[in-house]
């Protein structure tokens, strides 16, 4: 294996690509893992698999879906459940991961299946629908699963007397019920806090804020942290940030990272470029730019907090 002789707390890796599959076989950089979405592998052979096999004779592999729609009030989607499971059999991931949203639901008479990740209401009813497909995953992966939070571009407004809780209230509710582990991306949050200014003309810091969301989450619910780029759209009808894994991290999301490893401690890193996917050199640059992070952090004097925040979350 290739791992880096670094600390635990700066075990990163990249997200691995269609354009680099041979590039990274040959060169095999320094890493502490791979990470490639699940449902490019879920052909029962092929060039794929055969690739990622090779990619997973050298690195630890995460697999990161896109496709499970873990909050869909419909269920889970068995056949995709399966090939997943079938996936984390033959290549015995490091982890597995998707996200707090849902793609599925009834359409003209018939089941289908949104190109999108939706966002989930904030309710107890939609936590309760979250909670059981979540453990409905890890009860046939025989393994604790991890879920993203979203960047989110809609809200679902209140009905009635709905209470409508905090993400990182939802969030947390989610981890304690089911024993899932949360995986963390602080580029979401920071795009969320973006367009959140933008949309409610909020004067307050979006930096803050961001702060305020990570220090909410309890470390020991956290298993990964995600690092990507955005981008900002001046359109007609207003502007927005979207989250396009299309660039460098910014240095606001430098910044949060920071914060981010103080807080949750020995936690993996992944750096997530997806569109206008640059040479294989420039991926590295980032994941060494987050090692350099992560030596700050330890060469700092502050602390990596170990309490867990009282939300008054029932369970």
């Amino acid at each position: 294996m290739r791992a880096s002789p670094v600390s635990s707390l700066a075990s990163v890796g990249i997200g691995w690509r269609h354009p680099h599959y041979g590039e990274l076989l040959e060169r095999q950089p320094v890493l502490d893992f791979l990470e490639v979405h699940s449902e490019n592998f879920f052909a029962q052979g092929g060039a794929a698999l055969t690739v990622l096999e090779q990619g997973r004779a050298h690195y630890p592999i995460s697999l990161h879906g896109v496709g499970l729609s873990l909050g869909s009030a419909s269920g889970l989607d068995d056949w995709h459940l399966d090939q997943l499971a079938r996936l984390v059999q033959r290549i015995e991931p490091v982890r597995v991961s998707d996200h707090a949203s849902f793609a599925r639901g009834p359409y003209q008479g018939a089941m289908a299946h949104a190109a999108d990740l939706l966002p989930l209401p904030f309710t107890t009813e939609s936590l309760d629908v979250l909670c059981a497909n979540v453990s409905r995953v890890q009860d046939r992966l025989q393994r604790v699963f991890l879920v993203e939070n979203l960047s989110a571009y809609l809200r679902w407004p209140a009905v009635g007397e709905e209470r409508v809780w905090l993400e990182t209230e939802f969030l947390t509710a989610l981890a304690r019920r089911t024993g899932c582990r949360l995986l963390v991306d602080v580029n979401n949050i920071y795009v969320n806090a973006l367009n959140a200014q933008v949309r409610e003309g909020q004067a307050a810091d979006p930096l803050q804020s961001c702060r305020d969301w990570l220090d909410a989450i309890a470390p020991d619910a956290v298993g990964e942290i995600h690092l990507a780029g955005h981008c900002h759209l001046h359109e007609p009808e207003g502007d927005i940030v979207i989250d396009d894994h299309g660039s460098r991290v910014s240095d606001a999301v430098w910044t949060l990272y920071r914060h981010a490893k103080a807080r949750f401690g020995a936690v993996p890193t992944l750096i997530e470029w997806d569109t206008d996917v640059p040479v294989l050199d420039v991926l590295l640059d980032e994941a060494d730019r987050a090692r350099q992070n992560c030596a700050e952090v330890l060469s700092s004097d502050s602390p990596v907090s170990s309490s867990r925040p009282s939300l008054g979350v029932p369970v």
